[in-house]
């Protein structure tokens, strides 16, 4: 049986859905592209073009939601079925899109590059606990306008993983979407079997911006998993309660989903979210706050029990440098969100509100997500009687490492952490060299790194891929973008 974490009992949950309705009746949302108000306003919403304000009624949301799979499945390079949405499966991937890196010697914030994209994702490929990869952060030396496909570009490159990634233009969307078609085998094998799904993000509050919708608009034509990512900000972007900010999420998310389902019916998309508390005292964007972590809970909640697959940004910390606040607060979100059967957490690696990644971060993290699915499998009844036989013969001494079953069941009862983790002694500890626990993260990464195989990839594909990228570059500016992605 596996644990869970509920803070809604469903008298709430109800509520929550009802004001969610009432909202997009009532104040309705601001929703920016033509498209999108023309999809709604044959689906019998009220339109109010001079304000571009759609009134959605709840039947045409329930319509959207019959035709919304419960559930999908990303797949690896090699077909396989790696990452599942839906009910209470859990995954985990690296926080995505971050501008810094913490350089892993001045402990300096510094701008991204390709190098450090590439790294990561190799770490990412090496780590069993991460299910996925993401687009982790943006490379400063290559230009904005193709700096998106670009960083698929690279993942496509190095990893055999589903991909967790996201647009920042239709015109870029659409290159990416292309990509994805020359690794896939074209449009029945890109369908067939997705690799990636992308995120789109609501603007809080209540508002569908042109980008986001024909987002919407055109990964549900090109049925391509959908990843909503409701962002609001309680107490500034969003109500100053929990519960005020789930309201606002829920009908974010009600809305874009029939948006998305009115383009493409059956077209996969996912409940998520990257919702904060703000921090009044600061004026920031705190994602480690319990507070945050109960919103996703909360949130997710409700996307349950509409039967839809779920997501969140949980195990990021708010620290600068992978210090104990950053273990502390990544830790306990990361089992927060395992505990709500949330089926991918992104934020891994991540420190300074989302803002930076670090390569001992993602390594540590790694540890502290096989302790999130270690308590997932819960406590197994692995002999009957519980306990008894094991007492036989034992004559009142601590001999049970003599027994057999001992041997044969240890394995499965704890879960051994990689040499990050220090269980040695204040001696043995002292024989490796005192290091403590970043200097050990650096450490293995460095050999996990050293392991690294590039995958075998299909070659005519890779020049397919290269060509496209190549082209794109110089169309930017960057004759020679191979010189960059070099190992």
């Amino acid at each position: 049986m596996q644990p869970t974490i509920k803070l809604l009992p469903e008298e709430l949950i109800d509520r929550i859905l009802d004001e969610a309705f009432q909202l997009m009746v009532k104040t309705g949302i601001k929703v920016q592209s033509s498209e999108a108000r023309n999809l709604l306003s044959e689906a019998d919403a009220r339109i109010d073009e001079g304000n571009n304000i759609a009134y959605i009624p709840e039947k045409t949301i329930r319509q959207a939601l019959q035709s919304t799979p419960q559930d999908f499945s990303l797949y690896s390079h090699a077909g396989e079925a790696a990452v599942h949405y839906g009910g209470d499966q859990v995954q985990f991937d690296p926080g995505s899109s971050a501008v810094h890196m913490l350089d892993s010697d001045t402990l300096e914030h510094r701008p991204a590059r390709t190098s450090d994209l590439i790294r990561l994702v190799k770490l990412a490929e090496k780590l069993p606990q991460y299910e996925a990869q993401s687009t982790a952060v943006v490379c400063s030396e290559i230009p904005k306008e193709i700096g998106d496909l670009y960083r698929l570009y690279i993942v496509l490159r190095y990893s055999t993983k589903p991909i967790v990634t996201g647009a920042f233009s239709i015109k870029t969307l659409k290159y990416m979407i292309e990509m994805l078609k020359i690794m896939c085998v074209g449009q029945k094998g890109l369908n067939e079997k997705p690799r990636a799904v992308f995120d789109v993000c609501p603007s809080p509050p209540l508002i569908w911006s042109e980008f986001g919708c024909q987002n919407l608009i055109e990964l549900a034509k090109a049925g391509v998993p959908t990843q909503i990512v409701s962002m609001p900000l309680a107490g500034a972007a969003a109500p100053v309660t929990l519960l005020g900010s789930v309201v606002q999420h829920t009908a974010e998310c009600l809305s874009g989903i029939t948006i998305h389902q009115l383009a493409r019916p059956g077209a996969p998309i996912v409940w998520g979210g990257a919702p904060a508390i703000f921090d009044m005292r600061q004026g920031t964007t705190p994602m480690g706050a319990m507070e945050t972590a109960m919103i996703d809970v909360c949130y997710a909640q409700v996307g349950k029990s509409l039967n839809l697959p779920t997501h969140t940004y949980l195990g990021a910390s708010d620290a600068k440098i992978v210090d104990y606040q950053a273990g502390l607060e990544s830790g306990i979100s990361a089992v927060i969100g395992a505990l709500a059967g949330i089926n991918m957490i992104s934020g891994a690696g991540m420190l300074d509100f989302l803002a930076c990644q670090s390569i001992e971060k993602l390594v540590i993290d790694a540890e502290g997500i096989a302790m999130a699915k270690r308590l997932l499998e819960g406590v197994q009844e692995r002999t009957k009687p519980l306990a008894l036989q094991m007492f036989t013969g034992i004559n009142f001494k601590g001999d049970f490492l003599k027994q057999k079953i001992t041997r044969e069941l240890f394995p499965l009862e704890q879960h051994i952490p990689s040499p990050v983790i220090d269980r040695s002694s204040i001696r043995g500890w002292q024989s490796e060299g005192s290091l403590d626990t970043f200097s050990r993260a650096k450490k293995h990464a460095q050999q996990l790194l050293a392991g690294y195989q590039t995958p075998d990839l299909p070659a005519e594909g890779l020049k397919e891929l290269d060509r496209l990228v190549f082209s794109l570059a110089k169309e930017s500016g960057v004759d020679d973008i191979e010189a960059y992605i070099q190992d």
